[in-house]
């Protein structure tokens, strides 16, 4: 049957030529197929590997895009961790579509991707591979999706692939973002869902890659039908930069550019108002049209000013952050600070989505490690039989498969640095043997290594299980379970958090920006439960960003599913917190005013505001 159906698609391909293939002549697939049969001349009955390079020639071809792959790392792992139970892996490509950046999901998935060598160092251009999502997305210039058998070559009909092609600063093209996936059960609306957040994640990489490489100048959001658009102006209003969405919505070019045009021959607005970190403002164009609300960011200089002498910058700044007015996690913060340098290793506790990761790069910042590599691996998004070369590496022919020059381990890249291990209590027993003796040997055997290798890291692990009884019912290693324990720390949930208000307006206006909450949306984040935490709100204040009018997020904005087997909605108890905050709100904290509002005396609300908890 297999072969049949190879045929079956070979002929199909091959028809297409002939312009009566089952497929809309005129769609992208069909023009795709076409080129890979009339100019790149390819065959799609060829089976066989992707070309992929070697360790040593994925460094070279890799070191153009250092910085850029490590400025997008934390995106590109938020993208991998929302489409990880789908079975998606996540690439990022340079402009070639060789893979340098690979997430592989967990379980079958990933021996899946493995075997097809869908990982980093496979080159996927559409010239080698056919129409395939990374290769057509890039010789196309376009977000694309290609489903199963719309691949040109039969093999690949397995596999959906949604990308969308990533722009540096100067609107050149500079890679892709891939995801694919191997699961039968995804129609193609379910894939086209994934393209649009890979779509939204990807405009946010090349935000950061914007203001990265265009730190010193002041930057202005401007909006437009195709997206919001970012450019660059120094302080004599001379554009500087502009991205590839604003040169399209203003007509600039590399020469207009270069010319050191005048910021007011395309866009107005009052500059002195423009004073703070990110200062909303109404732009108009030059002829006096208006633009919308847009954003003005300060250069870094200005919004970083050097620290005097006699206020040093705090180190655990992010930390605190982090901690916001928790009580708990405070605690845990100023415990931190007193352990200061000491190498003693950190567990970090709590459930799915509340951010440990995060938490754990603020420890290693934290920390007389920060310049040294902090290296990150989630044992559970990882197959049983990979971990241990993945963790500990291997020498060059240590087993079938391995790479020519062999592979460091996760352990010796981070040397010198912070190692996290992310659900340390899915690690298999074995391994678990293998851990505890680096830890107390601190060196390391790889995989067919004739002699140790010496380390020095710095443990953080975390984890969402109770390690502790774990231990006792000998499903975890009581030995490693204390080495892991020097001092733990427990993240609490979204909906146990003091401050849970302070951080659902602060992460709604970092997800959505250019868009305000309605009485009745902020009421169901108030009331909602968060089985997800933080990771779930931020997805669901993003997409809530993407559909809202006019600016305006509604309450049918707000994806939250049923919870517990009803739905989520709000409880007397979390209605009454909900009305209490939005009165506090809209008065700016004036409790005499807010308690004259919803009618209740002064002396009752405070009880009340202490009783719930609220923070404002």
């Amino acid at each position: 049957m297999a072969s049949l159906s190879a045929s079956n698609h070979v002929a199909r391909v091959l028809s297409v030529a002939n312009h009566v293939a089952d497929v809309d002549a005129s769609s992208r697939i069909a023009d795709s197929w076409r080129r890979c049969l009339i100019s790149h001349k390819l065959d799609p009955a060829r089976q066989g590997p992707p070309q992929t390079l070697t360790e040593a020639e994925v460094r070279n071809v890799a070191e153009p895009m250092e910085e850029t792959i490590r400025l997008l790392t934390p995106e590109l792992d938020d993208l991998a961790r929302v489409l990880r139970d789908a079975g998606y892996c996540v690439n990022l490509a340079d402009a070639n579509a060789t893979m340098l950046f690979s997430r592989l999901p967990g379980e079958a998935d990933a021996r899946t991707f493995m075997d097809w060598k869908i990982y980093t160092g496979s080159n996927f251009a559409e010239a080698f591979e056919g129409t395939n999502g990374l290769g057509t997305a890039l010789a196309e210039q376009k977000p694309i999706l290609v489903h199963r058998d719309e691949h040109f070559r039969a093999q690949w009909h397995m596999f959906s692939c949604a990308v969308a092609p990533l722009f540096d600063q100067a609107g050149r093209l500079a890679g892709a973002v891939n995801i694919t996936s191997c699961r039968e059960d995804l129609e193609r609306a379910a894939h086209q869902l994934a393209l649009a957040v890979t779509m939204e994640a990807t405009r946010r990489m090349e935000g950061a890659i914007f203001r990265s490489h265009f730190r010193n100048a002041w930057i202005a959001t401007v909006p437009g039908d195709g997206g919001s658009g970012l450019l660059a102006y120094d302080d004599d209003r001379r554009i500087v930069g502009a991205c590839r969405s604003a040169r399209a919505l203003l007509g600039l070019t590399d020469g207009l550019i270069a010319s050191g045009i005048d910021l007011s021959r395309y866009i107005k607005f009052d500059h002195h108002a423009a004073r703070g970190a990110d200062d909303i403002v109404e732009l108009r164009r030059a002829d006096g049209r208006a633009l919308g609300h847009g954003h003005v960011a300060p250069p870094l200089r200005a919004r970083s000013p050097a620290p005097r002498r006699d206020a040093p910058v705090d180190r655990y700044d992010a930390l605190h952050r982090l901690a916001g007015r928790d009580p708990g996690l405070i605690k845990s913060v100023k415990r931190l600070r007193s352990i200061g340098d000491h190498n003693l290793p950190v567990l970090l506790h709590g459930e799915t989505g509340v951010g440990k990761d995060v938490f754990a790069r603020a420890i290693h910042a934290a920390s007389n490690r920060a310049r040294n590599n902090y290296v990150a691996l989630n044992c559970a998004a990882m197959p049983e039989s990979l971990i241990d070369a993945e963790l500990f590496g291997y020498e060059a022919g240590a087993f079938t498969g391995a790479r020519r020059d062999g592979s460091k381990g996760l352990i010796v890249q981070a040397d010198g640095g912070t190692l996290f291990l992310d659900e340390i209590g899915d690690m298999p027993i074995a391994l678990q043997t293998r851990l505890l003796r680096v830890l107390e040997n601190r060196e390391v055997w790889p995989l067919g290594a004739l002699k140790p290798v010496p380390v020095d890291i710095r443990l953080i692990s975390a984890t969402h299980r109770e390690l502790g009884r774990m231990a006792e019912q000998g499903a975890f290693r009581a030995d490693l379970y204390f080495r892991l324990r020097g001092m733990e720390v427990r993240l609490p949930s979204l909906r146990e958090r003091a401050d849970r208000d302070v951080i659902i307006r602060q992460i709604a206006s970092e997800e959505a920006p250019n868009c305000r909450l309605s009485a009745e949306a902020w009421a169901q984040l108030a009331a909602y439960p968060y089985p997800g935490n933080m990771r779930q709100l931020r997805h669901v204040l993003r997409l809530a960003g993407c559909t809202a009018e006019d600016g305006v997020i509604a309450d049918t904005d707000l994806d939250l599913p049923p919870f517990g087997g009803r739905p989520a909605e709000p409880d007397l108890e979390a209605a009454e917190r909900a009305t209490i905050v939005e009165a506090l709100r809209k008065h700016g904290g004036r409790v005499t005013e807010a308690a004259r509002a919803i009618k209740l005396s002064r002396a009752t609300l405070y009880r009340k505001i202490k009783q719930l908890k609220i923070s404002f």
